[in-house]
């Protein structure tokens, strides 16, 4: 028995060190699916003031679950304080499960978020697998007092230490400077335009016309290959027709509703992204304040312009997010909807330098002295 325990404290840490470092990757990617999370919650009528107000604190909520996660695995290999931890993993994973079990029977989530946009876990897979580690957990549980640390005290405390620091300085540096790697869409070397449509090999939804009628007061329904045989008019009328779904496909492009409009309404995305040269598209979301970012941005935007790169401003709020370029002429403001500039930009603001619709570089905007050796090297 106890080197079962053993082997499933190793299957467990591991898991939970391994799952920590990939959100903390991108610790805005689990921001965001906890706010879906909310809104799904609010929308169920589940404490609906409670949910909203929740949604100003996901980041928040998200650094504190990653740094734990990633903690809670080191001290399960260490061994250290099994009692504590034991009780938190436990607490830990019946939350998980319930929230996987939610996303898997409730049928509103693609993903739950369990390993970022790197690894995506289909709902069902997310919820088995934390079966899986609440029956590992259960058993470390049970066993919990018999566990034997494996380093000295001095040591277990400083393993822990450090892994809180790494976990907390890891999320600070993808915050301030973009994820390490980048597994999302937009990623460098993607053409938006190709990413826009759907994949040839992609399997579309397999759907059946389905008919409603009523017949003697009661409702029947039936497919268009399996009419009743008493089928008539006069004793059968007509509610309504609609595509059952039968096998959900995947017949999804990776880019969606990325939508460039001018201020005037009109769509110009694909005639923007179809420049043959190069171009700058600088992502704002909402108001990022006046901020250094600002002084920064001045001093990259001669560069721009000595090597004649066209540069949109590509904002859900163009007209308060104008007033800092006011100074700056020959710049085009294009409205976007706010998901696909969160997707595009996990910092706020976040500088593109696309080709053709390639992106060739992007940064954040603490990286913009970067951007400008990159850009002053273009040849013209």
């Amino acid at each position: 028995m106890k080197s079962i325990i053993t082997i499933s404290r190793y299957i467990v840490g591991i898991l939970f060190i391994f799952s920590g470092l990939v959100k903390a990757n991108d610790p805005l990617g689990l921001a965001y699916k906890m706010q879906e999370f909310f809104e799904v919650w609010a929308q169920a009528g589940w404490l609906p003031n409670l949910m909203h107000a929740m949604n100003d604190y996901a980041l928040a909520f998200s650094v504190i679950m990653i740094a734990f996660e990633i903690v809670a695995g080191v001290a399960v290999l260490a061994g250290w304080k099994m009692r504590l931890f034991s009780w938190l993993l436990l607490v830990l994973i019946i939350f998980f499960t319930f929230l996987t079990g939610y996303a898997y029977l409730s049928g509103k989530f693609r993903s739950c978020g369990c390993f970022g946009d790197c690894i995506p876990l289909t709902p069902k897979a997310s919820f088995v697998k934390d079966i899986v580690l609440l029956v590992l957990i259960l058993l470390i549980f049970s066993w919990r007092n018999k566990i034997k640390p494996a380093l000295s005290s001095f040591g277990s405390v400083c393993i822990i230490l450090l892994s809180v620091i790494f976990s907390i300085w890891l999320q600070w540096y993808v915050l301030k400077h973009l994820p390490v790697a980048d597994c999302l869409p937009f990623k460098k070397g993607n053409n938006i335009p190709e990413k826009m449509k759907i994949p040839p090999d992609a399997i579309p939804d397999s759907t059946v016309i389905s008919f409603v009628y009523k017949k003697d007061g009661a409702t029947v329904e039936f497919t268009s290959d399996n009419f009743p045989d008493d089928f008539d008019d006069s004793v059968y009328h007509f509610v309504k027709r609609y595509d059952k779904l039968i096998r959900k496909g995947n017949a999804e492009p990776a880019i969606k509703d990325f939508v460039l409009t001018t201020l005037s309404g009109n769509d110009t995305t694909l005639q923007v992204l179809s420049d043959a040269g190069y171009s700058a598209f600088l992502f704002i979301k909402d108001d990022p304040g006046k901020g250094e970012w600002v002084k920064h941005f001045e001093s990259l935007y001669p560069v721009l312009q000595q090597q004649k790169i066209n540069l949109f401003v590509v904002t859900n709020n163009a007209d308060e997010i104008s007033a800092y370029f006011n100074t700056l002429p020959h710049i085009t403001f294009l409205k976007c909807d706010v998901v696909p500039i969160k997707t595009a930009a996990r910092t706020n603001p976040t500088l593109y330098l696309l080709q053709s619709g390639t992106i060739r570089n992007k940064w954040s905007y603490a990286d913009w002295d970067d951007a400008k050796e990159t850009i002053q090297a273009i040849a013209n």
